[in-house]
C-alpha cells in the first residue's frame, strides 16, 4: 500500500498555557483532496504549519512525504506548494514574472504558460498584482502555489474575496490537480465548497479533532428531515427520521398531490454547526466540572 501523505500521531502545540492543538491524530493519503474546518482559533493554521514546517509542535510525531517537516531540507520543500491565506497586493513583478522567478526554485517545474492558463490569467500575464482584483490576486497566488509541480499543495482560505464565478473556476482548477494525484490539504470557511471538493473533511475544534468523514457520511449524521406541506392555509411542518413515510401517509390523506410539499434535509453546514455546537456544550461542561 502507498504509505499516508500526511501522518499525524498525538500532536501537541502549546502557546504558554494555552493549548492550540491538544492530541491530534491524522492521516491524509496520497493524491486525496482534504479539508480541514473549523472555527477561528480552533488550531486549523497552527496544525497546517506546523505541517508546512514553519512552526515547531511541542510534542507528537508528524510526516509529510515521509520527512519530519520540523528538520525537513530543500529537496522536500521543492515537493511542496504553499497558498497562504493572504499575500502582498505590491509587487514590481509582473504575473508572468513571479511565476517565472518562482519556477526556477524547483527542479521541475510546470510550464509558465500552463500556469497561467490554468488559473485563467493568460490575459493578465503582464500585470502586476496591484492592478489586479483580489480575486484575480488569489488565482496568481494558487498559480505560485502549484507552478512548482509539487506533490503536495497546502491552500488556505483559497477563494476568500472570489466572485461566484471565481469560485467556480478555482473548483475546476482543483479538479484537475487531483486528476493528477496531486494531494490537496485545504481549509476554506465555505462549507459548500468542501462538500464539493473534498474526498475527506476533518472539523477540528479547540485542537481538537471532533469529526472525520467523507462529505456524504458526515450528512448521513443526522437524524431527521424536515417535512413542510400547506393544510387549510397553515404552513405544517413535521420532524421526522422517517420522511418516505411521513410522505406517503400524506399522499393517502390527500389522495394524490400534496400542496406545497417539501422534504429538507440538515445540509453540511448544519451537520458542522451542530458538532461545534456540542464540543463547546462538552468543553464549557468539563470546565464546570474542574471548577467544581
Amino acid at each position: 500500500m502507498t504509505p499516508p501523505a500526511i501522518t499525524i500521531r498525538d500532536l501537541h502545540k502549546d502557546y504558554g498555557p494555552k493549548r492550540a492543538v491538544d492530541g491530534l491524530d491524522l492521516d491524509i493519503a496520497e493524491g486525496e483532496v482534504f479539508a480541514l474546518l473549523g472555527p477561528n482559533g480552533a488550531g486549523k493554521s497552527t496544525t497546517i504549519e506546523i505541517l508546512e514546517g514553519f512552526r515547531h509542535r511541542t510534542s507528537g510525531d508528524v510526516s509529510v512525504l515521509g520527512v519530519d517537516p520540523q528538520h525537513a531540507g530543500r529537496d522536500w520543500r521543492s515537493s511542496i506548494g504553499i497558498m497562504l491565506q493572504s499575500t502582498s497586493d505590491r509587487s514590481f513583478l509582473t504575473a508572468r514574472e513571479a511565476l517565472t522567478h518562482a519556477a526556477r526554485l524547483y527542479p521541475n517545474p510546470r510550464d509558465v504558460d500552463e500556469a497561467l492558463a490554468a488559473v485563467g490569467l493568460t490575459d493578465k500575464a503582464g500585470a502586476k498584482p496591484q492592478t489586479l482584483s483580489g480575486g484575480l490576486r488569489r488565482r496568481l497566488d494558487v498559480a505560485l502555489a502549484v507552478v512548482g509541480n509539487p506533490r503536495l499543495v497546502f491552500l488556505d482560505e483559497p477563494t476568500t474575496g472570489f466572485d461566484p464565478e471565481a469560485r467556480r473556476k478555482f473548483w475546476g482548477l482543483m479538479e484537475g490537480l487531483a486528476s493528477d494525484g496531486t494531494t490537496v490539504l485545504l481549509t476554506t470557511h465555505y462549507l459548500d465548497e468542501a462538500e464539493y471538493l473534498a474526498d475527506r473533511i476533518g472539523i477540528i475544534n479547540n485542537g481538537r479533532l471532533i469529526a472525520l468523514d467523507t462529505p456524504a457520511k458526515l450528512r448521513a449524521r443526522a437524524s431527521a428531515a424536515i417535512v413542510a406541506w400547506d393544510e387549510g392555509g397553515v404552513r405544517r411542518l413535521e420532524e421526522t427520521g422517517a420522511p418516505t413515510a411521513v410522505v406517503q401517509r400524506l399522499a393517502a390523506q390527500f389522495g394524490g398531490e400534496v400542496p406545497g410539499l417539501t422534504v429538507t434535509h440538515p445540509s453540511l453546514e448544519d451537520i458542522y454547526l451542530s458538532l461545534i455546537g456540542e464540543a463547546a456544550d462538552e468543553t464549557a461542561s468539563l470546565a464546570e466540572e474542574a471548577a467544581a
